[in-house]
Parts: C-alpha cells; structure tokens; sequence
C-alpha cells in the first residue's frame, strides 16, 4: 500500500531547482540525509516526476556488504549508461579511465546515489572526482546518507569534510513527519496519537505499522510491524522473501531466477551434500524446494514489500529486509547464504566481493580462502583499498591454509592496504610476520623487499629506531643479491631516513650510491627517490645548491609520470622554503601541487600538503584560513598530524583560545617518537611561544633549551635562530647567532631590522611582536594596534601592561567583549578588514597592512558589507562601532 510522499515539497522544489540550474550550465551536489527510515528513498523516488520533461536520471545504490562491491553503485549503471563507463567500471583496474567516463557520461544527467554511508572506498574516490569539479559540470549529484551512523572514523567523513568547502553544495536535512501528516496516513486504521508516539514521526516507521493492522493495537518494533505483513503470505512466498532478504542489495534478475526456482530434481541427486566443482558445498533448504522464479513473489509485491522490475527484484526498503533477515533462525540463515554462495559460484563473472560476503556469512572458510584474494584483489585496483584491507583480513584468518610462500605474499599484502588507509598498527604486524616467513623460506631478494617496506611502515606510524634497524638490514641483505633495483631503493629508503634524521653527510653518501645505482637499473622513480634524499639533505644544511637536486628530483618524477615521487619532491621544496621565509617562492610551488596530489587522488600527500599551506598562512597571519587547512591533516597519517597539531596549537596560543595544551602534549609525543627536528622543532618554538605569552620565563626555558642544544650542533638547522631568541627573552644563556634571520637580529637587539624583513616576508604577527621591541612608546603603540586588528589578545595584553609601566597614560583599551563574540558573524580576517576600513585605509593600503593581495581584500570588503547590510564603506563603519567591533576607549 502506498500512500504518497507527505511534507517534503520544499525539498522536492530545491532538487527540481537544482536541475533546472544544471542543465544551463550550473552543477551541484545535493545531500539528503537524516535516520534510518527517514524517508530519503522515497524522496528519489518521486524526484522523476519533478525534474523538466526529459531529464535523464541514473540510480545506483551502496550495498550493506560486509566488505563493500568495488564502484558498487556504479556498476547498478551499467545498462543504462554508454560502453565506455560500463568497461571502465567492469574492467576496475584504471581508476582515472573511471573518473574521466562519469564526468563525460554525467553531462546534463542527474545522477543519484543511495546510502552513500556504505560506498566502498572506490566509490568514494570516484564522488570526491566528481565533487571538485561540479561546478564546471552541466550535472546534478543526489547524494543519501544516514548521518546518525557516521562515527568520527567513518570514511565518508572525509568526503564531507571536502564537501564543507565546496561552494556549490545543497544540503537537505529530512525532518519526521509531524502529527498531522501521522493522522494523514493513519485515517481510519490506527490511532494516530499512538502511532506518534511510538514513532516520534519516522515515515517508515509510521507506514509499517499502520499497515501492519487496524486493531489499535501498535506493535512494539519494526520488525514486529514487518512480520505482521507476511502473515497470510503462501509459504513458498515467505520462504522466497527471506531467500532474497540475506542478500544486502538489489537482486539482479538472473540471480533471482538461480535462488527461486524449483530445484526439486537437484535435491533427489545424490551428490546434493558433497562438495561442487568449484569447491563450495550444496545447499540445503530446510523448508523444502523453491518454486518457479520470480512468479512466486506476486503476493510480497502486491503487499508492497518489493519493487520487481524485468531486471531486478529489491525490498521496498532496506529496513523491510534487514526486519526479515533479522528474524531467522541462525541456522536458516546459514543456508539462505549458502545457497547465495552456490549460484554465485555457478555464475562466470560473479563479483568475489559478493562472494566472499555470503561466504563469511555462511561459514563456509574454504570459499572464503579460494575467492578472499582476488576479492581483495579486485578492490585494490579500483582503488578501494579499505575493502582490499577487510578482504585480507578475513583471508588471514585462516592463514593456516596456504603455504609458507603464499601466506607471506598475502601478509605484504595486507601490510601495504593496511599502510594505505593508515592503520600502522595493522600493517606493522603483517610486515613484521611476512619478515619472519621470508627469513625461514630463505628467499633473500623478497626478504631484502620486505625489509625496505617494514623500515617504510615503522617511518609511518612514527618509530624511528625500527625504521632505521629495518633499513640496515635490508641493505645488508640485497648488498649481493644481485639486484640492482632492489639495492637502490634500500639504499635509497636508508638515505631518507639519515636526512630525515638531521644526519645529512650520510644521507648524501648513501643517496648518491643510490644515483648511480638507479641510473644503473634505468629506474626512474627510484632516481627520483634518491636525488629528492640528496638535494633536501644538502639544501637543509646550508648547501643552496642543493636546491637545485631536489628540483631535478621532481622534473624526472614528473617526466617518467611518477606521481608520488613529484608530490614528495614538491613537499620537500616547499618546506624548505618555508623554514627558509621564502613564502613568495613557496606560493609559486603550492598551487601545481596540489592540482597534481588532488587529480592524482594522492590523499595522503593532499593532505600534507594542506598542512604545509596552513603553515604559509600562519605565517601570513591569516589564521581562519590556516585552521582550515590545517584541519586536512588531523588524521592517522603521523607525517601530516604532528605540524597539522602544531599549528592549530600555535593559532590558538596568538588568539588566546583555549585547548593548545592538549594538541601540543599530542604533538610533542608524536615528534618525540620520530626523533625527527623538523618535528620536535616546532612543537619546542610553539611550546616556547605560550609560556613567555603567559609570563613563565622557566616554561620558556625547559621547552627550548634541550632543543636549542640539539640544533646548535647541526649546520644550517632552520630552528635555531627563534629557539636562541626565546631563550635570550627568557634570560638564559645562548652562544650568538650572528645570522641575518629576522629572530638572530631580534636576540641582538637589532628590532627595526628584524621589523623591515619579517614585513618585507609578509608576516604582520611577527612584523608587529618585533616592533613590540622598540623602546619607543609610539612604536609599541603601533605594534599594540596591529595585535588588536589580528585579535591576538595575549601579546596585546603583555604589551599594554609594559606601555602602563612606562608610563604611558592613555593606553588603547582592547576590543570590547561585543567584538569577541562578534554578533555580526565575521570572520576574524573581516574584523581586521573593518577595523582598518574604519580608519580610513584604501582596499590597497589594508592589503598592504595584511601582506595578502588586493583581489583577496576586495572579496572580504564585499562581504563585510553584506554581513553588516551597509551600502557602503561609511556606513560599515558605523555599524560595525555601534556593534562593538572597533576599538575604543582608553586606559590610564
């Protein structure tokens, strides 16, 4: 029984406007979203009848799979889409063939996806794809969801994440029904203030029960409700339902007919218990043989439990499915997957995920053994590297069914999707015990391979000393070997991390052995590894030209197409240059790679390199934005998450907020861990920074100078000019830096030079704290203007404090409570906008003050205006006094 689709004309109205905006030209995401039961399938299914005459919708759903079909709903399109997005989803393999299909095949489409919180990895992969191009894609994307089962670790956190700052995307929370729509589909059945009461207004909810009887009588669950509409199904009907019910997807038609068709002569065979040709065991049904196909399902459709179409059969609803499956018996359960597990076996180009899924749900461990590799396999090359790691998961349970030389390629296996998805402690395990089988084998080159990838892992997940014992042993063994390539990327592995450990002579001898090795070999990618170790390990102890090696390093990477290589080689570029101050520069290297890292879908470097433009916009004191970049990096991935941390840290120390304890006490465990300066480095500065802002020289002392002691012995160690100020603030005794960096100029004394570069760098915080230092009361009145104009309170603070000790009398007051809550809901970089157009400034002169360029005041202009409903710059500024959001006042 149907009864319509109730309160949600305004939600239809904003998918068909969406639509309609598309197909001139306009392309955007919708998300619909809200409980289990929410009514978001019902909502694309009435989309049709609300689109323009002839738009064409594609549909395709994520299935509930234990490990997840590989581009699942995209292979629901196949059929209704062209031959190249068909191959290219059949085939897997070629992730960027995928990619490039949808968009062509999405133009003037609306596509739908439904429950997009059970998309494999692949899928999600293919979303983000499509999601940073829409607005450039004459296409509409409906995207459904339950948002009440996304954990933090969810995968599809990230996509939403991504999705949070895209400009073009709808979102549409589906609310439950109210009482009044309840008493809409309760007439006459059932008393509707009952039905509201149990179900608080879920749609579904509401629709199972009242279609579960007239009686009054409300049952108590779902599954009550779901139950009570099979009764009075003929058996052979009920026993089909739950045949179909342990299948979590739609049932393509010729698996229907394989399930429900009668199979009487099969039972009387007397092989019926015996083992398959293709090594699963015959099931077994309990309640007798199947009848004739789909014909047997007429009742369940008629009572409107499923949609049967000439090309597949599914249950109107998921919960309907899972009410039914649910409901059985563990043991008949166990048959219906086996007779899944059998007709999928029976049938050529059957997907192994689905396989594997009933095989486990059967407990049949010799299905899962044969078809578990290629299943992981399969996901794997589209990318789906979650479900390639929960395949090899289940595979590796029965490890004792393989042979020594197998299992040991199946733990690397799960070893390397393990370190993909960043789970160390899973891919640490696996390495070390794929190690230990190489060893007994004696198989020396395999064994010299692992060794380089378990030194690799323990890099990753933060264990310096394993890294470093994994890669001597590792060149140790491949030494004679007689492999040339293998050699060079272990040497090469060992050159990483000898300068990732400030050990830079080293990592120069063993990078160039790896040259010449690699050149040997004719492997491109492995030069690239090597002469990126060399030229960072030159260029970062003072070497300039080795700058030039490490440029090399990323021109051969991205010649020989090695996408990985250039993003490393990218990323070392640009922090050099940032620890450098050569953020002009670094602006020139950021955008190409995070194109490259972004199209390439390398997420682990996207997000790094996020991190490293968080940095640049610390510098640039552009807080809001690198908070947000920032924020790409607080994941699992340890290279990315220590500065990620230090920075949100840092950010919070110059605003005053509070929480950059705790996200410095993480970072400075994770960089204890790594034994890394380019870690610890930061993690003692920003640690350094908060305790003179709070008055606690000690604290200054105890977070620099063991530190400071470490880098002192080091060349050309990019830390130690600050770490040396800090503790010459603080009193403590450090040998002179008789550098020209800004922080050496500082700790001599030397303020207005130090002043004019951190200016001339594009660094307002750091411009104004050096002005701080005049001993002029007029300079540190400017230096106190800019800290409010930044809204870094707590060096504005410590600033007013010294100008009243000097005697100044009329000390600017600070922003008022009024502008620390902002009820005009600007950004902290508008305040400082405001704050400057109210004194007059050009859009020029503010981008001069804030080092950013004069297009990015423009914008913010623009939106100060529209925050505060002014027509113009005047009248701006007096709504922005009368809020409370200039500074005003005096102290004395």
């Amino acid at each position: 029984m149907d009864w319509g689709i109730l309160e949600r004309e305004p939600e239809l109205a904003r998918l068909a406007s969406a639509a309609r905006e598309a197909a001139d030209g306009a392309g955007s995401v919708v998300l619909v979203f809200g409980e289990a039961g929410i009514g978001k399938s019902s909502l694309v299914k009435a989309l049709p009848d609300h689109l323009p005459d002839g738009t064409r919708i594609l549909v395709g759903e994520c299935d509930d799979l234990a490990t997840r079909r590989p581009l699942g709903p995209f292979r629901d399109l196949i059929g209704s889409v062209g031959g190249e997005l068909a191959g290219a989803v059949t085939e897997g393999g070629d992730r960027h063939r995928v990619h490039e299909a949808l968009l062509e095949e999405l133009r003037g489409a609306v596509l739908v996806v439904e429950d997009v919180h059970w998309a494999d990895e692949a899928s999600l992969d293919a979303l983000r794809f499509l999601v940073r191009r829409m607005e450039r894609l004459p296409a509409l994307i409906v995207l459904t969801y339950r948002d009440d089962e996304l954990s933090r670790e969810h995968p599809l956190r990230h996509l939403l994440g991504q999705m949070s700052r895209a400009p073009r995307v709808h979102r549409l929370p589906l609310a439950r029904l109210s009482l009044d729509a309840v008493r809409t589909l309760s007439a006459g059945r059932v008393d509707p203030a009952q039905v509201y009461a149990v179900t608080n207004g879920n749609p579904f909810f509401v629709a199972e029960i009242v279609a579960a009887g007239g009686t009054g009588r409300v049952p108590p669950t779902v599954v009550d409700a779901v139950l009570a509409r099979l009764r009075g199904l003929p058996g052979a009907t009920v026993d089909a339902l739950e045949q179909l019910a342990v299948v979590p997807s739609a049932v393509e038609r010729p698996l229907v007919d394989a399930l429900l068709t009668d199979r009487a002569s099969d039972s009387a065979a007397p092989q019926e218990n015996g083992p398959l040709a293709t090594g699963v065991s015959a099931p077994v049904d309990q309640h007798g043989p199947l009848t004739d196909g789909v014909s047997v399902l007429a009742a369940a459709e008629q009572r409107g439990l499923l949609t049967v179409t000439p090309e597949r059969v599914a249950f109107r609803h998921e919960l309907i499915r899972r009410a039914v499956a649910d409901s059985l018996p563990a043991a008949r359960r166990i048959g219906l997957n086996r007779a899944v597990l059998a007709a999928l076996v029976a049938r050529p180009g059957s997907d192994a995920a689905r396989i594997v899924h009933h095989a486990a749900q059967a407990g049949d461990q010799d299905a899962i053994a044969r078809y578990g590799p290629d299943a992981a396999k399969d996901a794997a090359a589209t990318g789906a590297h979650r479900e390639a790691a929960a395949q090899l998961r289940l595979v590796l349970r029965e490890r004792h069914r393989y042979a020594p030389a197998e299992l040991a390629d199946l733990l690397e296996r799960y070893a390397v999707e393990s370190y993909t998805i960043a789970d160390s402690a899973a891919a640490v395990a696996a390495q070390r015990e794929a190690v230990a089988l190489r060893r007994a084998l004696g198989d020396t080159l395999a064994l010299g391979a692992d060794l380089r990838w378990l030194s690799r892992i323990h890099w990753w997940a933060g264990n310096a000393d394993q890294a470093q014992e994994a890669a001597r042993e590792a060149v140790a063994v491949l030494e004679h070997a007689g492999d040339d390539r293998l050699l060079a990327l272990a040497v090469s592995n060992t050159a990483q991390l000898r300068m990732l450990s400030e050990r830079y002579a080293e990592a120069v001898e063993h990078g160039e052995r790896a040259i010449v090795l690699a050149r040997k070999a004719n492997d491109p990618a492995i030069l690239a590894h090597a002469l990126n170790n060399v030229g960072t390990a030159r260029w970062r102890s003072g070497d300039p030209d080795g700058r030039a090696e490490l440029e090399e390093s990323l021109d051969v990477a991205l010649a020989a197409g090695e996408v990985e290589h250039a993003c490393r080689s990218y990323a070392n570029i640009i922090w050099t240059l940032l620890d450098n101050l050569q953020y002009d520069e670094a602006d020139t290297f950021l955008p190409p790679a995070m194109e490259l890292a972004d199209r390439a879908e390398h997420l682990g470097f996207l997000n790094y390199l996020h991190v490293e433009l968080a940095m640049r916009r610390l510098a640039a004191a552009d807080w809001d934005d690198a908070e947000k970049h920032a924020e790409y990096g607080m994941h699992d991935f340890i290279p990315a998450r220590c500065p990620a941390l230090t920075v949100l840290a840092r950010i919070r120390i110059r605003r005053g907020c509070p929480g950059a304890d705790d996200l410095l006490s993480e970072a400075w465990e994770i960089a204890v861990g790594t034994k890394e300066l380019q870690r610890t480095g930061p993690v003692a500065l920003a640690r350094a920074e908060s305790a003179w802002l709070r008055g606690d020289a000690k604290g200054v002392i105890e977070a620099a100078a063991p530190v400071h002691a470490q880098v002192s012995r080091l060349p050309g160690a990019p830390h130690r000019p600050e770490l040396g100020y800090w503790l010459t603030k603080a009193g403590h005794l450090v040998p002179p830096d008789d550098s020209d960096h800004p922080y050496a100029l500082q700790a001599r004394g030397q303020w207005r030079r130090a002043a004019a570069l951190w200016q001339a760098a594009g660094c307002p915080y750091e411009h104004a704290a050096a002005l701080a230092e005049s001993p002029d009361a007029a300079t540190k009145l400017e230096a106190l203007a800019a800290f409010d104009t930044l809204g870094a309170e707590p060096a504005a603070h410590l600033l007013r404090v010294e100008l009243r000790q000097l005697g100044v009398r009329h000390v600017p007051r600070g922003p008022l409570a009024a502008t620390r809550e902002n009820p005009a809901g600007l950004t902290d970089r508008q305040l400082q906008v405001i704050r400057l157009l109210a004194e007059g400034l050009t859009n020029a002169e503010i981008a001069a003050r804030l080092v950013v360029s004069v297009r990015t005041i423009d914008n913010h202009v623009r939106a100060v205006l529209d925050k505060l409903d002014a027509p113009g710059r005047r009248q701006a500024a007096v709504r922005a006094a009368e809020l409370g959001l200039l500074p005003g006042g005096s102290e004395t």
